[in-house]
């Protein structure tokens, strides 16, 4: 009996030992960076069981000793490792070829290292979420951020950052400036393929972590594109959506041959009729990279993207009223009509902008490296409009004062002309460019804890502007006399007219930073200097060497160019002009500091201060598109930022908080006037400031494996400093021109973009392979924009009109499957779920009222289904 109760007990305690559960603990990291991955999921190999990642890249699972933990996150190359082992720093590689390379140069910023305030959108949150939305709306719940569609049409999308509009927030496209080198501003329609091709995002608010002088005001937008997988595979893609959204995509790479070369390449057609009326589009985007690793100490990576598109859009904001009395409600657009029985946007736009890099990455040493960006860009298109006896008024539209515009009527007009000239006709605003540069920085690392890096940013840009007839809308030809090197011209489709200048821009940079790295303290401090120059050549107010040329051998043309110039004086100093300007130089600088001290393993602590000057827009020194008179004497704008922070990672639960002021000082305003000798003077309006102020909070709380929340909260206080008086504009002898400039805005609030910002999300597991989640987005204290120096009397110091504050919901599923030896993704998503009618964009209005103000009203509920295939 003892014997068989011993072997009994005996077996139990096999059995026990054999299938004894425990509990391990690890943490997921980035081979490259060491940064933690948050949300790689971890499953014991073969079974369903699993869990993700926190804040700090934890997780702790239970399972049988000894079992195989399979660790993957997207974009990285999965990993199988044992329970048993050392799992305190389980480090993922990148699945892309050049990856970690591309991140250096786009100054990408370091958790718990890099002291500035960052949030980052990964693939996956950019694949779940983006949908049918504008690229910038991926970040509208991200702290100090306000993003909208704008007017609506495709890719017409705008953003702020910190109450800075985008000329003044930075773009960056795998540490490239993406920015018009003329105006800053950013046209999202040209980086339609974005969506598809991005593999994350930062938003470095504030100072930020390049080392380029970029106009990062309010921050910089760090975009890293797909590059090369290692693996060889790729994808096929469809969607659908509200007002016959379409999509059609694919993806395709290599994988890394034996012989070092990989690439990978990838493409989209998007369509649809577009949420408001008459903004009607189509787009194709495309992407490609190629990626060879010639040994251990050089690699080439070529990159290309771009997308050809066409859209409608609404250019013009309507008031209050207008969208009440519409048929069209919110939808309402007074800028198209019908040609023919054929849809005609009178207001459009239409742009290819193909971007391609060539980056080389050499490691010298084990402490030396140096790495080249060398780009091209060639922008091609620009926006629809109207000219001549247009008549855009109530009175020329089909079916009411808040009908399509009567195109037929004009055509009809046009075509009834006894002389076939039209009378009213469509045009285009060209804006073609050649953009190249270099970027290449060396990195040396000096000893254990300091890094010296230095490079240059040398970029060259070529702008040209006209405006081109593009229908005649049953006309014949045009009669112009906008050209004084062809006096009396015949204008038919194609052909230029009012202005045509090409914009000379060129940028030379040199940056240097220094980085100390010890244990729990990481600091760094940047240097950068920048010449800005301007240059412009005027084709049709000046005259051509050929035509200076007739002018002095053939006495009939002098004759006539001295009765079109008003007499002889005149033509003479038309014969000295140049078309092409001496460039005007303006010398730049931007000088930042900052330190991360972690104070445990859970706890840090940062501070950045910084200050730049920033060469005034090239619109400030050539203020005329029909004129070479320049504003030498324009202004640089001073900027002035300081920012402390403080972050916590502990378990599930991860907080930021931050605390920013930033003094924007004479903003570059330029006024325009004409002496009494008919001669054009600049006044330059300095003395203008600002200050943008305020608290972020952000974070993000794991409550287990299924479940998980994300939060932020934002409070501004942007508002303008001080009142200019008896600005006093005057010609080269010092004689006053017209009476003195006063701006009353003292203590107002900035415009354009909410001030208040908060949102909650949330991500739950539903079942096994099926994850819901929802974001709340709210807004306040949104004040209509407005031009300051417009509040010229005691009186115009009033608040612009405070937009009523609204709330969102976004709604969304995705739902991973098999589909035979396929893994499939289903993305759904529902914007604005509750379906609330608020206003998004406002102009003030002259009473500073709801009922004057000029606004585009946001999109009601609309949703978007994809499904992707991985092959």
């Amino acid at each position: 009996m003892m014997k068989k109760t011993l072997l009994t007990l005996m077996l139990a305690l096999s059995v026990t030992v054999i299938f004894a559960q425990s509990t391990v603990s690890g943490k997921v990291i980035d081979a490259e960076t060491g940064e933690a991955l948050i949300g790689a999921t971890i499953l014991e190999k073969g079974t369903s069981n699993g869990v993700i990642t926190d804040m700090q890249g934890s997780f702790s699972i239970e399972v049988p000793n000894g079992a195989t933990l399979e660790i993957s996150y997207v974009g990285f190359l999965s990993k199988d490792v044992s329970s048993s082992s050392d799992l305190s720093a389980i480090r993922l590689e990148s699945d892309a070829v050049g990856l970690a390379e591309v991140q250096v140069i786009a100054s990408f910023a370091i958790d718990r290292k890099t002291p500035v305030a960052v949030s980052r959108i990964t693939q996956a949150e950019i694949e779940t979420k983006i949908g049918s939305q504008e690229f910038p709306e991926i970040l509208k719940s991200t702290p100090g951020v306000y993003a909208t569609k704008a007017g609506g049409g495709f890719g017409d999308g705008r953003i702020n950052v910190r109450g800075f509009n985008s000329e003044n927030v930075a773009v960056m496209i795998n540490g490239i400036p993406v920015n018009d080198m003329e105006n800053g501003r950013i046209f999202w329609s040209n980086w339609a393929g974005l969506t598809d091709a991005t593999t994350s995002m930062q938003v470095q608010r504030g100072l930020g972590a390049s080392k380029v002088a970029v106009p990062s005001i309010g921050g910089t937008i760090n975009i890293v594109s797909k590059a090369t997988d290692r693996a060889e595979g790729g994808h096929v893609y469809v969607a659908t959506g509200n007002d016959a959204y379409s999509k059609v995509g694919f993806s395709l790479s290599s994988g890394l041959k034996d012989n070092g070369w990989a690439f990978t390449i990838s493409g989209a057609k998007t369509q649809g009729d577009g949420y408001v009326d008459g903004t009607e589009f189509l787009g194709f985007s495309y992407f490609a990279n190629i990626a060879k690793k010639i040994n251990d100490s050089h690699e080439v990576t070529f990159t290309a993207v771009g997308a050809k598109q066409r859209h409608g859009q609404r250019q013009n904001r309507s008031t209050l009223e207008d969208y009440e009395l519409s048929e069209s409600g919110i939808k309402y657009n007074p800028d198209w009509g019908y040609k023919n029985g054929q849809l005609l946007h009178v207001e459009d736009n239409f742009y290819h902008k193909p971007q391609l890099s060539l980056n080389h990455y050499w490691t010298i040493s084990n402490k030396t490296d140096v790495s080249t960006a060398v780009y091209a860009s060639w922008g091609s298109g620009g926006g629809g409009g109207t000219g001549g006896d247009f008549d855009p008024a109530r009175n020329n539209r089909v079916g009411g004062p808040y009908g399509t515009l009567n195109i037929d009527a004009l055509v009809d007009r046009n075509e009834s002309s006894v002389t076939g000239e039209s009378e009213a006709w469509l045009r285009a605003s060209r804006n073609d460019h050649n953009w190249y540069g270099i970027l290449s920085s060396v990195n040396h690392q000096l000893n254990e804890n300091i890094t010296l890096l230095g490079g240059l940013d040398l970029r060259s840009y070529l702008g040209k502007h006209f405006y081109e007839v593009t229908d005649l809308l049953g006309g014949e030809f045009i009669l112009n006399d906008d050209d004084i090197n062809n006096p009396v011209r015949t204008l038919r489709k194609g052909d230029k007219y009012n202005y045509n200048y090409d914009g000379h821009v060129g940028w030379q940079g040199v940056f240097a930073q220094a980085e100390y790295s010890k244990e729990k303290l990481s600091a760094f401090v940047t240097v950068s200097l920048s010449n800005t120059s301007y240059a412009q050549t005027e084709y049709f107010n000046t005259l051509s060497d050929e035509t200076k040329a007739n002018i002095n051998s053939d006495a009939a043309v002098r004759t006539q160019y001295e009765n079109l110039a008003g007499g002889t004086e005149e033509l003479n100093a038309l014969l000295a002009e140049n078309q092409k300007t001496d460039n005007i130089n303006f010398f730049g600088y931007q000088f930042k500091g900052g330190a991360n001290y972690n104070l445990d393993d859970y706890n840090n602590v940062y501070a950045n201060i910084g200050t730049f000057s920033k060469a005034p827009f090239y619109r400030n020194v050539f203020t005329d598109r029909r004129s070479n008179e320049a504003n030498t004497e324009a202004k640089n704008e001073t900027i002035f930022s300081a920012e402390i922070g403080y972050g916590m990672r502990r378990g599930p639960l991860s907080l930021n908080v931050n605390v920013y002021r930033t003094e924007w000082n004479n903003r570059a305003y330029t006024i325009v006037r004409t002496d009494n000798d008919g001669n054009t003077i600049f006044g330059n309006i300095t003395g203008i400031d600002a200050l943008h102020q305020g608290v972020e909070v952000d974070g993000k709380y794991t409550v287990n494996s299924k479940l998980s929340f994300t939060y932020m909260a934002s409070v501004g206080d942007w508002r303008w400093l001080n009142n200019i008086n008896d600005v006093i504009i005057e010609d080269e002898n010092n004689v006053q021109v017209g009476d003195p400039i006063d701006v009353y805005i003292e203590n107002l609030r900035v415009g354009d973009a909410a001030q208040t910002t908060a949102a909650l999300g949330v991500r739950y597991n539903l079942l096994d392979g099926l994850f819901i989640g929802a974001d709340v987005n709210f807004y306040d204290n949104l004040y209509a924009s407005y031009d300051p120096t417009s509040r010229t009397s005691p009186e115009d110091n009033v608040e612009a009109w405070k937009v009523p504050s609204y709330t969102l919901m976004d709604v969304n599923l995705t739902y991973k499957f098999m589909i035979g030896d396929f893994n499939a993704s289903l993305y759904g998503n529902v914007y604005n779920f509750f379906d609330e009618k608020y206003v998004a964009d406002a102009n003030d209005g002259s009473n500073n009222d709801a009922q004057s103000a000029f606004v585009y009203y946001g999109f009601g509920r609309t949703w978007n289904l994809g499904l992707k295939v991985n092959f």
